[in-house]
């Protein structure tokens, strides 16, 4: 018997290696019966907003905004994972990378006095630079928010800011209209930060069906991006209207770990930002790993090892 079409409410990101682009550009979704709502979102925390105000019902978001929202209330629940090491950063002519500086702390400390751009205030862009220069020692540089990630670029061309930390494409737009580079890889941040996770409100796990074929979506285009990042590509870039190809390519290579599920290693490294978050003054309390975790969902969907350390095809 066929299954009635369901509708779920989404918020995204602008993000080109979440799923949400390939899901929205592909008929995976038909497939598992479902059709969905999509609003695009300027950052994580404007997404955990919206769900607190009972706009959503999933979201595409970094763990730290999760964390945050948590804290202030908000029963949420990370139900799968989706990409991991995220962040990179990128900094102007005349800068040293991190492997030309040596290690993390004179590589920050030739900023000295400048400030290093972030996405907004509790982003996960935001959350790692603060923990680096808290954890080096480092009080003399501003860590500026922005908005919208789309703002880093310019303000580091105009020296607005010295340096900008946010998603592999920043790298891939400062490479092709600018004359910045990249100053850290991905996998030289944080290791196995969770970039982002599928986050729902605790209320609507009581949907385990209509979640589950959602799950089922996104661990099938996780899968594509995996073993056919040609074809997944094309349709983000069909999708979003705004880059081409080889843009999209460029930032699955320099960011190449997808997966949707929740193995040990991304619970452990998000645990980790709660002590950030705390020592930072973010959340007033610590959070329990099953105050941000439900991973009954997804361990039926991809059941057995997890497949971040992968890579992509190609």
């Amino acid at each position: 018997m066929a299954q009635e079409p369901s509708s779920i409410r989404i918020g995204h990101l602008s993000t080109m290696y979440h799923t949400a682009f390939l899901l929205r550009g592909t008929d995976l979704l038909d497939r598992e019966g479902l059709t969905a709502t999509w609003r695009l979102f300027p950052s994580g925390p404007d997404i955990i907003s919206a769900m607190q105000r009972g706009d959503l019902d999933l979201g595409y978001i970094g763990l730290p905004p999760v964390i945050i929202g948590i804290d202030k209330g908000l029963s949420l629940a990370c139900i799968a994972g989706g990409h991991v090491e995220g962040t990179i950063m990128i900094a102007g002519p005349g800068t040293r990378t991190l492997g030309e500086s040596g290690d993390m702390k004179a590589f920050l400390s030739q900023f000295s006095g400048k400030a290093i751009g972030t996405p907004p205030r509790g982003s996960i862009h935001d959350v790692i630079v603060n923990e680096l220069l808290r954890e080096h020692g480092i009080s003399d540089i501003t860590v500026k928010n922005y908005p919208w990630a789309d703002f880093l670029s310019d303000a580091l061309q105009s020296g607005e800011i010295a340096a900008a930390a946010g998603t592999p494409a920043l790298a891939v737009t400062a490479r092709r209209y600018g004359s910045a580079r990249l100053a850290i890889p991905a996998d030289e941040l944080w290791p196995f930060n969770p970039s982002y996770g599928i986050i729902v409100t605790r209320a609507m796990m009581q949907k385990k069906d209509l979640l589950t074929r959602f799950l089922t979506a996104h661990e099938a285009a996780c899968e594509m991006i995996r073993h056919d990042p040609a074809t997944a590509a094309g349709v983000v870039a069909k999708t979003t209207g705004m880059v081409d190809p080889d843009f999209v390519m460029e930032t699955y290579r320099i960011s190449p770990k997808y997966c949707a599920a929740l193995p040990m290693e991304y619970v452990r490294s998000t645990m980790k930002f709660v002590h950030t978050l705390e020592a930072l003054g973010y959340i007033s309390r610590p959070i329990n790993e099953e105050e941000i975790f439900d991973r009954s969902l997804i361990a039926a969907v991809h059941p057995g090892p997890h497949h971040y350390n992968a890579g992509i095809s190609g």
